[in-house]
C-alpha cells in the first residue's frame, strides 16, 4: 500500500487519541492522552504573546502619586 493511504487514518487516530483518549481509553493510555493534550496546549499557547492591556488611568495615577509625595515633604 502507498503511504498516502496511511496518512489520513493516522491523522484521524492521532486527533481522536489527543481529544477524547483520556475519557475512553484504559488507565495507562488515558494518562498519556491527557499529558499529550496538555503539552500541546501549553506549546501552542506559548507561540502567541500574551496581550497586556494598558491601564488608561496610569498617567493620572502617577501624577497623583507625585503630587502626594510633594505635599508630604
Amino acid at each position: 500500500m502507498r503511504p498516502k493511504h496511511f496518512t489520513l487514518p493516522l491523522i484521524i487516530v492521532a486527533l481522536l487519541f489527543i481529544s477524547i483518549g483520556d475519557r475512553v481509553l484504559p488507565q495507562p493510555l488515558s494518562t498519556y492522552s491527557f499529558n499529550t493534550r496538555t503539552t500541546l496546549n501549553n506549546f501552542l499557547s506559548g507561540l502567541f504573546p500574551q496581550k497586556r492591556f494598558k491601564n488608561p488611568n496610569d498617567r493620572t495615577e502617577k501624577a497623583v502619586d507625585r503630587l502626594q509625595e510633594r505635599e508630604g515633604k
